[in-house]
């Protein structure tokens, strides 16, 4: 149990992290479109953090000012963009708060954390809600009241990592902007790499994953970051507007003149407010560091020369930055996509082998909205998107989503259950129209006969079955087949009823089955039906013990 934290613990915490950005930055760029479209927030606090660590590496102490020294400077002087600069000001107002300690308990983090959103919230001119400021204001708060019940680090920074991750889910709803484009935050996003690097360093963890170096790094953009297994990420770029502010401006202010005073660096952000947006200044009178986004640039400059010197000019034309995502999303089209509801890790990974662009979780005790499948089906770079329900329940919806989507045309292919989508999808050729495909994915999930494995949740009469709360019960689409207090004796049942001429018998086992359970069932089917092939897959469903197809 680790009660304190020392210098050389957080040492290890920020450099730990840092390999969580280098590893999940593609990622975080995937979700970059606020407040442009550039795929670059991933790789901006990257830069950052990276800069961090490059500063430690010079301290030859473990002492915690120096450590917490190094580490405020070097994000600081490292900072990029918009979000690499709110990071830096997240880990000065943090560091400024934990130097003060030789160690630091909880109650002293959580301290420090509160110091981290005071700080990163007064770096911005009009701090935004549903960004990387709200998940480490909601994490700070949380803290306050979990530091009493846990003086354990690592319970503690489980409890963090769990309301930061609420925090990033709910961004959408505070910024419409990105529940238009179907993401999340990606500054929030991102900053949930220091904590889950700080919960790996407590418990000795490795990072797993191949880093990128800073000299290997640049934007990814959706596209590629879709060819990298994204494609759940994938914003409709279409959706997000234009741009009001063409040029991404930033840029050091150094050798501070003598005459100038806080109030004047106060006066510049004043100034830089009145010609565009996105304004951060942080700073002292030893160093400023200024980011703009306007369409006055050399104002932008010239106001900023009257306090010193400048250092480290980028100006970045951000419209041209758009035009050149948008050339290329539309370079990489497609004529058709196919989108998938899932219900299980193992479910989602064979539709991606059939080649589904976009899966979305849901089932049984989780059906997805309208506006949930719209939103999936926005993310797809596709005109015609073909939806497989694999839920009666879900079809209806399914059908309404096609009224949420605009330049899109929609196709939902009927599909009652799982088996029916895997059948479907491995019917899809994308040499045929749209209509061709419609044709033949409706006539293959007639082909297939499927039924489940599942418990009953109380007691009832149905099918002429009298059944009771926790029997195992075995159901095609329509009705209950099949009861019975062991699983392989309820599956070989319902095999039975089903099975007419089919030759191929393929099980997909769920979450609760061991995988020994599944092949031993497997076995037995087997060595009941020898004229047949009897596969087996893992799915990963919850409540489904078994999906079973006939075919």
């Amino acid at each position: 149990m680790i009660k304190t934290i020392n210098g050389s613990m957080f040492r290890s915490i920020v450099n730990t992290a840092c390999k969580l950005f280098e590893i999940n930055r593609a990622q975080i760029d995937s979700l970059n479109v606020f407040p442009v479209p550039d795929g670059d927030t991933g790789t901006n606090m990257c830069f950052t953090i990276q800069s961090a660590t490059k500063a430690l590496a010079l301290v030859q102490t473990n002492k915690m000012s120096d450590v917490a020294d190094a580490v405020s400077k070097g994000s600081l002087r490292g900072a990029r963009g918009n979000s690499g600069v709110i990071l830096s000001q997240i880990m000065r107002g943090m560091c400024s708060s934990l130097k003060e300690y030789d160690e630091v308990d909880t109650c002293k983090f959580a301290k420090a954390l509160q110091s981290a959103a005071e700080v990163a919230y007064g770096a911005v001119s009009v701090p935004k809600e549903g960004t990387i400021l709200t998940v480490i204001k909601m994490i700070a708060e949380h803290a306050h009241s979990v530091w009493v019940k846990h003086k354990d680090f690592e319970t503690f920074t489980e409890e963090l990592i769990k309301k930061g991750n609420e925090a990033v889910e709910i961004t959408p709803t505070l910024l419409p902007v990105l529940a238009k484009a179907g993401v999340v935050d990606a500054g929030g996003k991102g900053l949930m790499n220091f904590f889950e690097g700080m919960l790996k360093a407590l418990r000795g963890e490795t990072v797993e994953g191949e880093a990128v170096s800073a000299e290997e790094m640049k934007p990814v953009s959706l596209s590629a970051a879709n060819d990298m297994g994204i494609s759940a990420e994938h914003a409709d770029l279409f959706a997000l507007g234009d741009i009001e502010f063409a040029y991404c401006t930033e840029f050091f202010i150094i050798n501070i003149k003598k005459k100038t005073t806080l109030a004047d660096i106060e006066k510049l952000r004043a100034s830089l407010m009145n010609i565009g947006d996105c304004v951060i200044v942080i700073g002292d009178l030893e160093f400023i560091k200024v980011h703009v986004h306007t369409n006055k640039p050399g104002r932008a400059l010239s106001m900023a020369l009257e306090l010193g010197e400048l250092d480290k000019i980028k100006i970045e034309n951000m419209l041209e930055e758009n035009r050149e995502f948008k050339k290329k999303y539309e370079a990489e089209k497609k004529e058709i996509g196919m989108l998938a509801i899932s219900s299980g890790d193992g479910i989602s990974n064979i539709f991606k082998d059939l080649l589904v662009d976009g899966i979305l979780e849901g089932g049984q005790s989780m059906n997805p909205s309208a506006d949930d499948i719209a939103t999936a089906a926005k993310r797809i770079n596709a005109d015609n998107i073909i939806i497989f329900p694999n839920n009666k329940n879900i079809i209806l919806a399914a059908e309404q989503a096609k009224s949420l989507v605009e330049n899109k045309k929609l196709h939902v292919i009927p599909t009652k259950s799982i088996p029916q989508g895997f059948s479907a999808a491995m019917c899809f050729n994308p040499e045929l129209s749209v209509e061709e495909n419609y044709a033949n994915m409706t006539h293959a999930i007639d082909t297939v006969t499927d039924a489940s494995i599942t418990y009953a949740a109380k007691n009832s009469k149905m099918n002429g079955f009298s059944i009771k709360a926790n029997d195992i019960i075995g159901l095609d689409n329509k009705r209950i087949l099949a009861k019975g207090n062991n699983i392989d004796d309820v599956a070989v049942k319902i095999i039975d009823k089903l099975r007419t001429s089919e030759e191929i018998i393929t099980l997909y086992y769920g979450a609760e089955v061991r995988q020994e359970d599944a092949e031993a069932l497997q076995a037995r089917v087997q060595e009941l039906y020898p004229d047949c092939d009897v596969q087996l897959n893992y799915g990963g469903q919850p409540i489904y013990f078994y999906f079973i197809s006939l075919e």
